[in-house]
């Protein structure tokens, strides 16, 4: 989506809208806020993207509208950080340093909702940042400076998105970092404080007052800090019924401050100083949970600070500077040596070598000149170019590697759906097993006193001679707290955000979740000849002389006279000869015998280029060269014979060359367990010499378009589901979408890249091995990331509940958990395609 991301369809009524949501931090919370969304009448479909905690609906707008979007996730417990808005409106951002409290915010947007145009605002005090919505012909940005600045409010800067939703994303992505780390203090400095007195109260000398002071500290960090936002957030969500994680926090740290404040009329055990341990390290959790997850989810914020954020450009004959967003289809662009390409183009004028390696992954440069295609930021490293621009915005390669990305990982793994449904009912299991664990110890502490016993011997903080409310207490919040599933609802996203950013960066684009599941399970795969196995272009292959004549004269001759020809066989005899620094002549008298061949005046003698019939009808014997002439028809190539004068002087042959790496990459796939089939429209023989040299274990040629489907469809009755396919033209994109995974060549048609599950940028099939490789790293990371995640909840539980947790080694347990599970996705980094992880 753009900016104006809710796009209206008068016929319906229909809109797209997106939201974003920054405490949507894992596939738990996710789930709420979809559940939520989609129980609203006029929601057609929800989909969401922790990664940048974006939420896209797809609604009818005469049922319900962006606030009422807002509203749903709100009463879920989630703050909305800001709803793109819609139509021709724009959206304007203002940076406002005072306002530092909710009071000034109250301030600030009074002052704006003045402003005649203004269709909503949004004030964010921890970046100290007002985002404003206005109609199409509303207010512009110093309108609303001027507001602000009446209000008595300083405004720093002034900001107008374009076309790029992501445009604040990194900043809001900041602020709530900011925000985390400023709670976080606010927790543990009381905290620590609290800490501090306790050790000498409880083991060497009463301190006068204790109870008063600590619930004076433990007040801010229970209430003010992390925990009023976790408070009202589980209160939304008590309200709406679906229960996610911080109900848990919250009843892990309310009971046990309320309870110690008994300690003020009653003598009793203090709880108060876990109600701010609990909380303080909820709070140190969250935070290191969102520096951490950035980590995971860089890959799209690198991908927008490749691109150039200016360009110069020819304009009245003269040259001027202009921010990118501002360039348009047709303008030339100037690109100097070391700078990046503003935009994806053609050059007409000028030649250099380009580093493409942002594309491709590939770390060698490509040479470009008149005529060539380049794509926005990649690096001109010699030569000055002149470039048309051909695609801007959206439509540019990098946009759509982001777009690409993005679907990736806002995307779900089939796997997940299990543990989605489990940790649905996880909460309200927890809560039932803590209310039983505490009913169980008031009951029956006595026979569950040996256990306690038992633990003493090894645990420092089992005490059996606690009363039975003591240990009731203790058992439930321990429970309340050890089980909060972060974990495991981190387990997949942050797994996904790391396999494809990787992807990414190598120039393999995996657009969803699901295709890294079926595609690590992969057992056959078919390739497309042209384009895909070979390089989709003929080249010159051979130039056999005859006795009598050497290589140079029989390829310069044949050159000189296919120069005359507008085939494009002829061209790849022009450029091999030119390849092999020979000089093209000039000739004259040339003539084209259709379907035979062409001649021509060539420095006084006639010179034929064709086929055995054209030599045959001027007299000639081609007996002499009928043997290497069906050889190399046999590997199917194509093979003109040449004559000079009234004698024939050799043979040269052009075929779509093999690419460099497929015999090496069908190997790689072979030793990977995965069979190799070619389904080609080209003829029998070609399809079969071809196969012989790059190892192919099974060819179908001759096969038209549809039938590409049906021999996919006869694959998966052999393999199962298990067929993927690769293709890079639009008569391959039905067979793309017939397969299990559909991998395109990224250099194909459009309409091919979008039916795929996979783009490959560079088109080397080697990248090809590297996605099955990357699809099977990533889902074991998935495994391993559940597997632990559902192994600590599984352990942890029933000794929190048998009394030999305490509830602060719980929180901290706790914390440790989701950090070893985005941890682990991290490793994945540090993966080496063809090899282990080191």
């Amino acid at each position: 989506m753009t900016e104006n991301a809710t796009r209206l369809d008068s016929r319906n009524s229909t809109a797209e809208g997106a939201l974003v949501v920054p405490g949507m931090g894992s596939d738990h919370c996710a789930g709420i806020v979809r559940a939520a969304l989609e129980r609203l009448d006029g929601v057609q479909s929800v989909s969401t993207n922790i990664a940048n905690h974006r939420v896209s609906v797809r609604y009818d707008t005469s049922a319900t509208d962006a606030d009422g979007l807002r509203d749903a996730v709100e009463a879920a417990g989630y703050d909305v950080a800001r709803v793109d808005a819609g139509g021709d409106s724009t959206v304007i951002k203002l940076v406002v340093p005072g306002m530092g409290s909710d009071h000034c915010a109250g301030i600030v947007r009074a002052a704006i909702e003045r402003v005649e145009g203004v269709d909503g605002i949004r004030t964010n005090i921890a970046d100290h940042r007002v985002t404003v919505t206005t109609a199409a012909n509303g207010p512009d940005g110093e309108a609303l400076r001027a507001a602000v600045e009446g209000a008595g409010y300083d405004v720093a800067a002034v900001e107008t998105e374009g076309e790029d939703e992501h445009a604040d994303d990194a900043a809001i992505d900041e602020a709530y970092v900011k925000q985390a780390w400023r709670r976080l203090w606010i927790a543990m400095i009381p905290t620590t404080a609290i800490m501090v007195l306790m050790m000498p109260h409880m083991f060497w000398q009463p301190i006068p007052g204790y109870l008063l002071i600590v619930a004076v500290l433990a007040f801010p960090v229970v209430f003010l800090a992390g925990g009023a936002a976790t408070h009202r957030s589980a209160w939304r969500s008590l309200k709406s019924g679906h229960l996610n994680m911080d109900v848990l926090i919250s009843m892990g740290s309310l009971p046990p401050y309320f309870i110690g404040l008994v300690g003020f009329v009653y003598p009793m055990t203090s709880f108060m100083e876990m109600a701010a341990t609990i909380m303080a390290f909820h709070m140190l959790g969250r935070y290191l949970e969102h520096r951490a997850k950035g980590q995971a989810s860089s890959a799209i914020r690198k991908l927008l600070d490749m691109g150039a954020k200016t360009a110069r450009v020819e304009r009245d004959g003269e040259d001027v500077e202009v921010p990118v967003k501002e360039l348009r289809a047709g303008d030339v662009m100037i690109v100097r040596p070391g700078e990046k390409v503003p935009t994806d183009g053609e050059v007409v004028e000028g030649e250099s070598t380009v580093d493409e390696s942002i594309a491709t992954g590939e770390s060698v440069p490509v040479e470009k000149g008149v005529g060539t295609t380049v794509l926005g930021a990649t690096i001109n490293q010699q030569g000055l170019l002149k470039v048309r621009a051909t695609r801007v915005g959206k439509d540019t390669f990098l946009s759509q590697v982001i777009r690409l990305v993005e679907e990736a990982q806002g995307s779900r793994v089939p796997v997940q759906e299990l543990a989605d449904r489990i940790t649905a009912r996880f909460v309200p299991a927890v809560l039932g097993i803590a209310a039983l664990s505490f009913l169980v110890w008031l009951a029956f502490s006595g026979t569950l006193e040996p256990i306690l016993l038992w633990g003493e011997g090894f645990l420092p903080w089992v005490d059996a001679t606690q009363p039975p409310i003591v240990l009731a207490i203790l058992a439930a919040i321990a429970v309340l707290v050890i089980a909060c599933p972060c974990a495991l609802g981190l387990a997949t996203p942050t797994a996904l955000m790391v396999g494809s950013g990787m992807g990414a960066e190598r120039g393999v684009l995996i657009r969803s979740g699901a295709a890294i599941q079926s595609l690590k399970d992969i057992k056959a795969i078919v390739l497309d000849k042209t384009g895909t196995i070979t390089r989709g272009e003929p080249a010159l292959t051979d130039a056999l002389p005859a006795a009598g004549f050497t290589e140079e004269q029989v390829l310069a001759a044949a050159a000189a006279v296919e120069a005359g020809s507008a085939h494009p066989l002829a061209d790849a005899i022009v450029q091999g000869a030119k390849e092999r620094g020979l000089e093209v002549g000039k000739v004259t008298g040339f003539q084209s015998h259709t379907a035979r061949g062409v001649e021509a005046q060539l420095d006084g003698e006639r010179v034929f280029v064709g086929s055995r019939r054209l030599l045959t009808e001027q007299g000639m014997d081609v007996t002499a060269l009928e043997e290497q002439l069906t050889e190399l028809e046999h590997a199917g190539k194509t093979a003109m014979l040449v004559a000079i004068g009234d004698r024939p002087a050799g043979i040269v042959a052009v075929a779509d060359t093999i690419k460099d790496d497929s015999a090496a990459a069908i190997a790689e796939l072979h030793r990977l367990g995965i069979a190799c089939v070619m389904v080609t429209g080209d003829n029998e023989r070609t399809a079969r010499a071809v196969a012989r040299e790059v190892g192919l274990d099974e060819v179908q040629a001759g096969v038209l378009p549809e039938g590409k489907v049906d021999a996919i469809r006869e694959l998966q009755q052999r393999y199962g589901e298990h067929v993927a396919m690769v293709g890079d033209g639009i008569n391959d994109a039905p067979a793309l979408k017939q397969a299990n995974v559909g991998i395109a060549i990224g250099a194909g048609a459009d309409v091919a890249i979008e039916a795929a599950d996979v783009t490959l940028v560079s088109g080397e099939l080697t990248k090809v091995v590297e996605a099955v490789e990357l699809s099977r790293l990533t889902f074991r990371k998935i495994v391993q990331n559940m597997f632990w995640a559902w192994g600590y909840n599984v352990a942890a539980i029933p000794i929190a509940a048998v009394g030999l947790l305490h509830p602060m080694i719980g929180v901290i347990a706790m914390t440790a958990s989701s950090l070893s599970v985005i941890g682990n996705s991290v490793l994945l980094k540090r993966a080496r395609l063809g090899g282990k992880i080191s």
